[in-house]
């Protein structure tokens, strides 16, 4: 199945699970569940509550479903998942904070992520990762959920937009001020600035 054919499924489902189809909506949970789950774990640093906010982000965007107005939808969830994180940080006053190493696909911590290629310099990697996490943690909680987003969740613009309720320019201007500190936080440390390039589509930082 192409891309094409993969993104009409996607409307049929919205398109029907807008109409009452509890099956069309579970067929978008089943594709949208483990993104929105790293979103909210990206955030609450907490597999527990990362569960309860997908739980119950998915129960709100079928209840309303029906206001739905077409786009993309991984970006509407997507903003549901933000409000409803939010809704917990404030409720448990914790502040948004990244894992120092994410996990595999069986849901285990992983001692070295699986984007360090060279395992004869995993020690000296999984140092650069963990700092790296530590500075991200350190932005202000606007740019560091923007930068989550398009660098790491690849979301383009327009959906990061949709996803924060805020216009386009909006999220280039936090981007840009995000990388910016990154950058100016790690300048010390120009390996560490290598790794995160690395993780990012080709050409968009600089």
């Amino acid at each position: 199945m192409d891309l094409t054919q993969i993104n009409d499924m996607d409307e049929v489902w919205t398109r029907r699970a807008a109409e009452g189809d509890l099956n069309a909506f579970n067929q978008l949970v089943l594709k949208h569940q483990d993104l929105a789950y790293r979103h909210a774990l990206s955030m609450l640093s907490d597999g527990w509550l990362a569960e309860e906010v997908v739980q119950e982000s998915f129960l709100k965007a079928f209840q309303h479903m029906p206001d739905f107005r077409g786009g993309s939808f991984r970006a509407w969830l997507m903003r549901i998942v933000t409000n409803t994180t939010y809704d917990v940080l404030r409720q448990t006053s914790k502040r948004p904070t990244l894992p120092l190493f994410p996990d595999d696909d069986d849901g285990e911590e992983m001692e070295a992520p699986r984007w360090l290629a060279d395992p004869n310099t995993l020690v000296e990697e999984g140092e650069r990762v963990k700092l790296i996490y530590r500075t991200l943690n350190e932005l202000q909680d606007i740019y560091r959920i923007a930068l989550i987003l398009v660098d790491l969740q690849d979301f383009d613009y327009e959906e990061a937009a949709q996803a924060l309720n805020v216009p386009v320019g909006t999220i280039k201007s936090r981007l840009a001020r995000a990388r910016m500190q990154l950058k100016e936080k790690l300048q010390h440390y120009p390996s560490a600035i290598g790794n995160y390039q690395s993780w990012m589509q080709p050409s968009i930082y600089s």
